[in-house]
């Protein structure tokens, strides 16, 4: 009886890591993109109590679309491209070293194969998704609503966002602490890991702070020029360097906040950077 009890209670606590094994591999296709419905809303985006590149902080407004719940994977780059670049080899984690030209190039295969239309997300889906999209927890308070600690409103003046020293929650990817939800520096052991093995956000979605910075569709601007509302934003018509966004297994904490921005050239590589797709 003793060792049916123990068969039992493995198969209960194995079967959220066998079912997470089944991650991408829908209809027995590598290149299989599990996706995840974001419904369109309005959201503050960006910050005025950080970096100047997060300035200012302004509405956008989004339509409908679809995220990849996972960052792409080798065993998928693959699947699609013949090779895997990634200098660290591991089927199960994000495909690095692949540059937003690269990126294009897999795209243009992949729909071909599919008959889908991916793409890279905008920098605005990526931030709306990363903060939970229309499901963002709201923790009440007596003075004002905090939308997951990065995009709240008082109640007394609507569209004024609270003062930073007077914000609740935390600011990564599913709110909570960033062990929880983050591979970075304080505890990644100085490499990247397989996908899906930190807790989602509000949508499902993983690994949106830290284990690889990911590709933004945008030219990046060292602002966001105006708190004017804007709809569906797709950034500038051109530019020098595109956005990346998340940070990764190497960043700091304050790297792995759903605002921070930064920016690569578009031939840019490295074993830090890999990228999920949108639709």
């Amino acid at each position: 009886m003793t060792r049916i009890l123990s068969a039992v209670l493995m198969l209960v606590f194995l079967q959220p890591a066998m079912a997470q094994r089944k991650y991408y591999k829908t209809g027995n296709e590598s290149s299989q993109i599990p996706m995840v419905k974001v419904q369109g809303g309005s959201f503050d985006m960006g910050s005025d109590d950080e970096s100047a590149d997060r300035k200012p902080a302004h509405t956008v407004n989004l339509k409908d679309f679809s995220l990849g719940t996972y960052e792409v994977t080798q065993e998928q780059w693959t699947a699609v491209m013949g090779s895997n670049p990634s200098l660290r080899k591991c089927e199960e984690c994000p495909v690095t070293n692949v540059s937003w030209t690269d990126i294009q190039q897999f795209i243009e295969k992949l729909n071909s194969q599919t008959g889908k239309h991916y793409r890279l997300p905008t920098e605005a889906e990526w931030e709306y998704a990363a903060r939970g999209g229309a499901k963002e927890e709201l923790v009440k308070d007596h003075s004002y609503v905090a939308r997951g600690g990065v995009n709240e409103f008082l109640n007394a003046h609507p569209g004024q966002r609270v003062p930073e020293k007077d914000k609740t929650g935390k600011k990564y990817s599913g709110k909570r602490l960033p062990q929880d939800v983050a591979w970075y520096e304080g505890n990644s052991k100085g490499r990247v890991h397989a996908i899906g093995r930190k807790k989602p956000n509000e949508l499902g979605i993983f690994d949106m702070s830290g284990n690889v910075e990911e590709w933004c569709s945008d030219w990046y601007v060292g602002n966001y020029g105006s708190k004017n509302t804007i709809d569906n934003p797709k950034g500038p018509a051109t530019g020098n360097a595109h956005v990346i966004r998340g940070g990764s297994w190497n960043s700091i904490t304050d790297e792995i906040v759903v605002t921070y921005r930064a920016a690569y050239l578009p031939d840019t590589r490295s074993t830090e950077l890999g990228f999920r797709l949108a639709e």
